[in-house]
């Protein structure tokens, strides 16, 4: 016997095999679905593999609010933390116009499905743009650090004025001694060191400037577990620590991280990198399914499942940002 074939009346959907519609949903939504849960599983693994590696770390484990405080704009100001709630906002509501979009599509009003897409799709971009300039500054850093031999970062700190002690760039204390330096090339027969740019300043000249600035101290990346605040060593204790100075450390990449230990780099790349190129392909696809509205794609079909089904992977992309928010930025 050949299977049976039942067709819905309502939206054209057909199962093979017979029966009822499962959950009442047509067969693109429920792979949709399959879709988002798999990939729930994913990012649910990756978070559970940070939040591990973080406690085993956690007494020198980079501080957020001292991580992420660029805004755009706004040379030189400390604003730890806005500029990333103010991209989660943006992204949360083009969820809120995506909600909108698909209440349009059940009410086939055309030129408000059109409208609130492309409101949906201008978040995606702004929030990608964000991303990226957020990478940019991370990868740039913000202030510089000493790597010692055994891996140690070593930050410079010094008193506000009001007893209070803050971290301070490298080029407000370091003197440029105009050097002789070497950038690393093929051509000196450096081959596995090829194409690393050099610092802005020398080991040497930030070891000399810390002597010669008696208000200058520093801070290693271990953490007062009491305080929640990176520990102060004294003048003659950063001395020592200098003395196994190996490189000049700006910014973060794979192997190093100005800000403390660079596994937290490691992770930050690869899952924000991951979430990001999600919102890339959900940006497409909106694209994609905006252009099918303004041609009328979807009143010929008499419905607008498609945007629901868009509209699916798009909550799920922004509640994903949430999680990674939270464990990245809040914790």
């Amino acid at each position: 016997m050949g299977a049976t074939i039942a067709v819905n009346s309502e939206d054209k959907t057909t199962w093979n095999g017979g029966g009822n519609r499962p959950f009442g949903a047509s067969y693109g939504k429920m792979m949709m679905w399959f879709f988002i849960v798999s990939d729930a599983l994913t990012f649910s693994g990756f978070l559970a593999a940070y939040g591990l590696t973080r406690f085993k770390f956690i007494d020198s484990w980079p501080i957020a609010d001292e991580v992420f405080t660029h805004f755009p704009f706004l040379h030189g100001v400390h604003a730890p933390m806005y500029y990333v709630a103010l991209m989660t906002f943006i992204l949360i509501f083009s969820s809120v116009t995506m909600v909108l979009a698909v209440d349009a599509g059940h009410q086939m009003k055309k030129k408000k499905v059109t409208v609130y897409m492309l409101l949906t799709i201008i978040g995606g971009l702004i929030f990608l743009g964000s991303q990226a300039w957020e990478w940019k500054n991370f990868i740039k850093g913000s202030y510089g650090a000493v790597q010692t031999t055994d891996g140690k970062i070593l930050q410079f700190v010094k008193d506000d004025g009001h007893g209070a002690m803050h971290q301070i760039a490298l080029s407000d204390f370091v003197v440029d001694e105009h050097e002789e330096r070497v950038e690393h090339t093929k051509k000196n027969g450096l081959w596995n060191e090829s194409g690393e740019t050099l610092p802005s300043y020398s080991v040497n000249e930030v070891v000399n400037s810390y002597k010669n600035n008696a208000d200058v101290l520093i801070r290693i990346e271990k953490i007062d577990l009491a305080t929640k605040q990176k520990i102060i060593l004294s003048k003659e204790e950063g001395a020592r620590y200098l003395l196994n100075a190996k490189q000049v450390v700006e910014g973060a990449n794979l192997q190093v991280n100005e800000y403390g230990n660079p596994i937290f780099a490691d992770f930050f790349f690869f899952i924000t990198g991951f979430h990001g190129f999600h919102v890339f392909s959900g940006v497409l696809i909106n694209i994609i399914i905006f252009f099918n509205v303004i041609l009328g794609t979807y009143e010929r079909r008499g419905h607008y499942e498609m945007v629901e089904k868009v509209g699916l992977y798009w909550h799920f992309v922004d509640l994903v940002w949430v999680f990674v928010f939270t464990f990245f930025y809040l914790v």
